[in-house]
């Protein structure tokens, strides 16, 4: 059996228990009836099924995350890439479509586009496991492709020919000890996930996963096993994409301002305010307390409250100062307005917090 099929299988296993660890909701007929055409190969159905429930209920996050399942099932990554990327960017505080997101790029060879989905899940669920596993091997397989371009110029390196035999042995042993893990990974299906945030509507729970294999894309490098909800080897391995770190500071300066965003509109005055720097500049040079007993007040009081942000622009100035500019909406209870706005932002460790804050007159 090579190690394709032998990935295949261990996929189809998993996948058939994958979403019984969902919360389902008064929709969970339905739901539950696509997951079982899912189990049965019957994708084709299941995605028109899915396709019918998200059409009267297109911000269902189950039902969409299930069509991504579907689609990757179907290999039709890019398909898949898009539904995974939009719920990233409507629930940035889920983990799980960015480990998902993180399997698909490395099944296309984008390694760096990989990693960098990968430290997102990570940074919003740091307890992850799988996605630091996953990352582990990303890690192993880009050093693989670096091993192996090293001994293409100097085939007589006895230490890089040492380094590229280790990995390829690790990557043997995972495939040979890979009968206990399907066993662990598919009773995990039977038990308890952890819930996903409160603030979520509808939130998908962490899910058990299966493994899959990544083309490699030299023949001496080894395929790296990666951990995610059932899919399958992309046809064809992509070349990495440039990733710089200007990139990667966008990426994450914009998580930062979502998450913020998600937090306001969700009325966690606590998980708000802390995306506020230490040394923020309050706007009318008042007291940091004055300032957070006003916000508090402000987000309080409404009964529901909405903020959307558009036309996102990143500054970097250097690696722990950016600024980003965008249009906010902001809609309450009481209140419907729209508006520019610029904010300061420091890094703080592995996060990136408000310096400054200010809003188009």
């Amino acid at each position: 059996m090579n190690i394709l099929d032998h990935f295949s299988k261990r996929a189809t296993l998993c996948g058939s228990a994958l979403l019984l660890c969902f919360s389902l909701t008064a929709n969970a007929d339905e739901i539950q009836d696509i997951n079982k055409l899912l189990k049965q190969g019957k994708q084709a159905q299941a995605l028109e099924r899915v396709n019918t429930y998200l059409a009267s209920k297109p911000k269902d996050t189950q039902a969409r995350f299930l069509k991504g399942l579907i689609l990757t099932e179907q290999n039709k990554t890019d398909e898949a890439i898009r539904v995974f990327s939009s719920l990233t960017e409507d629930y940035p505080e889920l983990p799980e479509p960015y480990n998902n997101l993180a399997v698909l790029y490395a099944g296309q060879g984008q390694y760096d586009k990989a990693k960098i989905a990968l430290e997102m899940a990570i940074r919003t669920h740091p307890s992850y496991a799988t996605a630091h596993e996953n990352l582990g091997d990303i890690y192993a397989k880009m050093a693989s492709q670096a091993y192996d371009r090293a001994l293409q110029l100097d085939k007589s390196n006895t230490a890089t020919q040492t380094k590229l035999a280790l990995i390829k042995d690790l990557f043997a042993n995972s495939s040979k000890t890979s009968k206990s893990s399907k066993a662990t990974r598919s009773a995990a299906a039977e038990t308890p996930a952890q819930p996903a945030p409160a603030a979520v509507p509808d939130a998908v729970a962490a899910a058990p996963v299966a493994a899959v294999a990544a083309p490699a894309a030299a023949p001496a490098a080894p395929t790296a096993m990666y951990q995610a909800t059932p899919a399958s080897p992309a046809a064809a391995a992509a070349a990495p994409s440039a990733s710089s770190p200007t990139a990667y500071i966008d990426k994450t300066v914009l998580q930062s301002v979502n998450e913020w965003a998600s937090a306001w509109s969700s009325k966690n005055v606590k998980g708000y305010l802390a995306y506020y720097a230490p040394d923020f500049k309050t706007p009318n040079g008042e007291s940091r307390s004055d300032w957070e007993a006003m916000r508090n007040e402000r987000i309080s009081k409404p009964k529901s409250i909405h903020v959307g942000i558009s036309g996102a622009k990143v500054k970097v100035i250097d690696d722990s100062h950016a600024s980003v500019t965008f249009k906010q909406n902001y809609k309450s209870s009481n209140l419907n307005v729209s508006g520019g706005k610029t904010l300061s932002m420091v890094k703080s460790g592995d996060k990136w917090l408000i310096q400054e804050e200010l809003s188009e007159k």
